[in-house]
């Protein structure tokens, strides 16, 4: 089981994600993100251009997510680029475009497997990059991870790191009655804590958040690019935010939460303002 279970739940009976929820100030950062959501769902823009603010966000959130991962283009340069092949940086910028576009493709395929879609991610991510051989595939006894920008961290074991998906993969299909965001939070935390593939984790872990906030339904349409957010507070506030996910307490738990509500709340803003330029004719 998860780190999180040890500190957060009072007994094995509990629903440890729903657990979480009531941590101090978790509840506070759900209902901020929810009216947030409801405001830019409610814009007289998305009545008729919902399409439009759909891609926007897409592309907006590949560029954040591939800035986290040590790509940060500007986003006229993400919108014009075709070739993503030449190097380091093009190929996170691209595997972060192909993420996104595949996420939405994986919602019914997640309800079922979320362990399978996990890899269906990295082999999007991943494929024609890292050795065929690793691709797809939780890394084996004596596998290295090549990720610069999570290396602080410290790296499980694969042991450890197959039976903590297992017990996440089993929370998810058990169903929880924690909000969306926790359970978006909790996907993306233990996947960057856990790093089980051995290349672009970051990348898949902020596609999987995408992915539940889509699915549970809190952002239906794709419209709130968390990775906007979590990129323009910064890869250092970041690191400090999985750090406390990792550390397994409540506190950190809820530092981390937290800090994906803010993520969430800063995409909301970007879409807003995306909305309005529209309304104006400006874009």
């Amino acid at each position: 089981m998860t780190s999180y279970s040890r500190g957060a739940t009072p007994g094995p009976s509990a629903d440890p994600l729903a657990v979480l929820g009531s941590l101090p100030g978790v509840p506070e950062s759900v209902d901020s993100v929810r009216q947030a959501v409801d405001r830019v769902y409610g814009h007289r823009v998305m009545r008729r251009r919902s399409n439009e603010i759909t891609s926007e966000a897409a592309l907006r959130g590949a560029r954040g997510s591939a800035a986290l991962s040590g790509a940060d283009w500007p986003l006229e340069e993400v919108r014009r680029r075709s070739d993503f092949s030449s190097d380091a940086e093009s190929r996170t910028v691209g595997a972060a475009l192909r993420l996104t576009a595949e996420a939405g493709q994986l919602l019914s395929v997640w309800r079922q497997s979320p362990l399978q879609t996990l890899a269906r991610l990295h082999l999007v991510a991943a494929g024609g990059i890292a050795p065929d051989e690793t691709v797809g595939r939780p890394r084996q006894a004596g596998e290295t991870v090549d990720e610069e920008s999570l290396a602080t961290l410290p790296l499980p074991e694969p042991a450890e790191v197959g039976a903590r998906l297992d017990g996440l993969a089993e929370l998810l299909l058990a169903g929880t009655d924690a909000p969306a965001l926790v359970v978006a939070a909790v996907v993306h935390g233990e996947l960057l804590a856990l790093r089980p593939f051995g290349t672009h984790n970051g990348l898949v872990a902020r596609a999987a958040e995408r992915i539940v906030l889509v699915g549970s339904g809190l952002d239906p349409k794709s419209i709130c690019p968390a990775e906007v957010g979590h990129a323009e507070l910064g890869r250092a506030e970041y690191l400090k935010a999985v750090e406390a996910y990792a550390s397994g307490t409540p506190e950190g738990m809820a530092f981390w939460i937290a800090h994906c509500a803010q993520a969430v709340g800063l995409g909301v803003r970007e879409s807003t303002a995306v909305c309005e330029a529209l309304q104006r004719g400006a874009a």
